[in-house]
């Protein structure tokens, strides 16, 4: 599928997908969110059809995301609370796709992550930023509120951190992006994507269909009581052990041997 704004590439198992606005450093508008979406429905197909096993989101030129695009938020003055309804659940949607996608998807961040980028962030499973990427909920210096992205962001920085910059909506370091766990990993600009290859040498060594068991797990365990969680938990380790995919990496770990889904991703 061809994209006006987002350019996509397949190598091997793994699927990139980059916002390509740089001249407006990648910034949303409904366009953008349009398509990021129909991109979510064909990553999930591929996920499905085991043709990919995990994701890379990046920013083309100098920036991961800017958030909201100033010519989008300009036509959003004149638009009616039904029609922000529609634009808010439509953006909404998006980010909730991209974090249900069945594969680990990666964060590649440099420059900023501002507003909806740092939002965008937050739906990644794994975040590696540059030294001198700067993030913010930056929404109430604009009189709204970061509120579609606030769902992923809690998940990720808890509450306390989202007190102090949901409310200030001001701009921080990745160092304190990393404090607060919305980012993994921070690295020199140069060291970037050997830091994404090494997380993909991780991702590609374990069992895809694991993978995909782990990432739902957390969300329907995420605020349970160890005794509320335990007839899922057990069912989903019962489950995994039964199936092909986890009787072959025991037996592969038992007999010391590779898994296959190492040796079928050559």
């Amino acid at each position: 599928m061809t994209y006006a704004h987002l350019v996509t590439k397949r190598d091997g198992p793994v699927e990139y997908v980059t916002l390509n606005r740089p001249d407006v450093r990648n910034a949303f508008n409904e366009l953008v969110i349009a398509e990021l979406t129909a991109w979510t429905e064909q990553a999930g197909d591929a996920a499905a059809r085991h043709e990919i096993r995990a994701v890379v989101v990046s920013g083309a030129g100098k920036t991961f995301c800017a958030g909201a695009d100033v010519a989008w938020m300009a036509k959003t003055v004149q638009y009616t609370e039904a029609e922000n309804l529609r634009d808010a659940i439509a953006m909404a949607r998006m980010f909730g796709a991209i974090d249900e996608l069945p594969v680990p998807v990666i964060g590649r961040v440099q420059g900023a992550a501002l507003g909806g980028g740092a939002g965008l962030a937050a739906v990644c499973d794994i975040v590696v930023a540059e030294q001198g990427a700067v993030f913010g909920f930056t929404e109430v210096r604009l009189g709204i509120l970061p509120a579609v992205i606030s769902p992923f962001a809690l998940a990720k920085i808890g509450r306390s951190a989202a007190r102090e910059l949901f409310l200030t909506g001001a701009r921080f370091s990745a160092s304190r992006a990393k404090e607060i766990g919305l980012v993994h990993v921070v690295v020199e600009s140069h060291e970037l994507d050997d830091a994404v290859a090494m997380y993909l040498r991780e991702l590609l060594a374990a069992g895809p269909e694991a993978i995909a068991a782990a990432k739902a797990l957390i969300p329907a365990v995420w605020g349970r009581s160890s005794k509320e969680a335990l007839p899922i938990t057990a069912a989903a380790i019962a489950a995994r052990r039964v199936s092909m995919e986890g009787q072959e990496g025991l037996k592969a770990f038992l007999e010391k041997r590779t898994a296959t889904w190492i040796e079928e991703r050559d």
